[in-house]
């Protein structure tokens, strides 16, 4: 398989991208061709530092460059051949199978919404992202890519969730619930009150109304909102995991008792850090187009970006899209105006 990567997207520059596609070869899957959308002359430099790799990637030149900053709809019209275009083109064009990108996620969404299109029967995309819990974690989704929606929106991101974690994360029958500031059917706002009827008769395993306790002690699968809220929860539970363990890093230093005491509490500590760490899974697939994204955080380390390749690689392998399509005209019709 081919999977087109933006060597410019990204806070940290095109040496961390380039270093997490070397990683990721390095790491043995022969089966994937990468190609390296983006400045070639700065590619290369940034490949030559890497040293020999058994399957070096290909290199397709892009010549302009969308920041971070700048307006998604305004930049995905005028920069023709940016990274974010050129690399989505690829896929359009049936020469590469996925594209990954790190860069700026409003233009790859709208760029990909231009290019690639919506799979049938999909109004709105859902970019979606794992969560670990004190199980075997959930997905969320939205987490940004439709930030205004309308009840049926809800249910069929619930729908694309579900395939997503059926076929990925091994969920047989997934539990689907919808986040709100409590339980009963009652709660919540007009988007959440009008989902609610539409998913009990959504053909999903819906298990009602979550709070964020019951997604982190494990009572959902899949946990749908519009992309306003998601993004902000998101950012907050990446923000705590980050201060919780920077306050511990804080406490220990120069204390001589802390430090052996953390010694001692490696074993635990370092596999919870993992888990905890959203780099540990790659990059948030945007469901719904016609098409692979696999969007990547801004901060994205070689390690993200080498786990961003391999959620790519494995959308391609098991045909997600065909599956959403398929399970979504077996459900039950849900009206989506």
């Amino acid at each position: 398989m081919r999977i087109a990567v933006d060597a410019m997207g990204g806070d940290s520059g095109v040496g961390v991208v380039v270093a997490g596609v070397a990683r990721f070869i390095l790491q043995g899957d022969m089966d994937v061709e990468i190609v390296l959308v983006g400045d070639s002359e700065r590619i290369e430099r940034e490949l030559s530092a890497q040293g020999r790799l058994p399957v070096p990637p290909r290199i397709e030149h892009a010549p302009e460059e969308i920041q971070m900053e700048e307006s998604a709809a305004t930049a995905s019209r005028r920069k023709r051949d940016s990274s974010i275009a050129r690399g989505i083109l690829l896929q359009k064009e049936k020469k590469v199978d996925a594209f990954v990108s790190a860069g700026n996620t409003g233009a790859v969404v709208a760029t990909s919404l231009l290019s690639l299109g919506r799979l049938p029967g999909v109004r709105r995309p859902a970019i979606a992202t794992f969560v670990p819990n004190e199980g075997n974690g959930f997905l969320l989704l939205d987490v940004g890519a439709t930030k205004e929606c309308k009840p049926g929106d809800l249910v069929q991101f619930g729908q694309m969730g579900a395939v997503y974690a059926e076929r990925i994360m091994g969920r047989e029958n997934p539990r689907v619930g919808i986040v709100n500031i409590g339980v009963e059917e009652s709660k919540g706002n007009e988007l959440t009150r009008g989902a609610y009827p539409l998913f009990q008769t959504s053909g999903l395993d819906f298990v009602g109304n979550v709070e964020w306790e019951g997604m982190f002690q494990g009572k959902v699968d899949v946990a749908v909102c519009d992309g306003f809220v998601g993004n902000v929860v998101l950012k907050f539970a990446e923000a705590m995991v980050e201060m919780i363990f920077g306050s511990i890093r804080k406490e220990m230093a120069g204390r001589p008792a802390a430090k052996l005491g953390a010694l001692l509490m490696k074993p635990t500590l370092q596999p919870l850090k993992h888990k905890l760490s959203w780099e540990e899974y790659g990059g948030a697939p945007l469901l719904g187009i016609d098409g692979i994204c696999i969007i990547c955080h801004g901060r994205s380390s070689p390690l993200a970006i080498a786990n961003a390749v391999r959620t790519a690689s494995r959308f391609v392998k098991y045909d997600i899209n065909k599956e959403i399509g398929r399970k979504l005209r077996s459900y039950d019709e849900v009206t989506v105006e």
